[in-house]
């Protein structure tokens, strides 16, 4: 193999493990901000902060994924 297609496969293998790293995040919050609201003991702004770092992290995951999944053109 050439050097550009091993560079290109260990981008794609860091990618790989960011995703993964921030799927698990998004999970995690999902969990916390969940238990929060059950307990009802958490008020609203650090809900709403966690919230907002749930969907900074959606955001992410789609660009990775996005990098990761090109477009097919049929």
């Amino acid at each position: 193999m050439n050097k550009r297609s091993d560079l290109a496969m260990a981008n794609e293998d860091v990618l790989r493990v960011e995703l993964e790293v921030f799927r698990r995040e998004h999970r995690d919050l999902d969990e916390a901000i969940q238990a929060l609201e059950e307990k009802g003991t958490a008020d609203a702004l650090t809900i709403r902060r966690l919230k907002k770092q749930k969907l900074v992290l959606k955001d992410k995951i789609s660009l990775i994924e996005d990098r990761l999944l090109p477009d097919i053109i049929a």
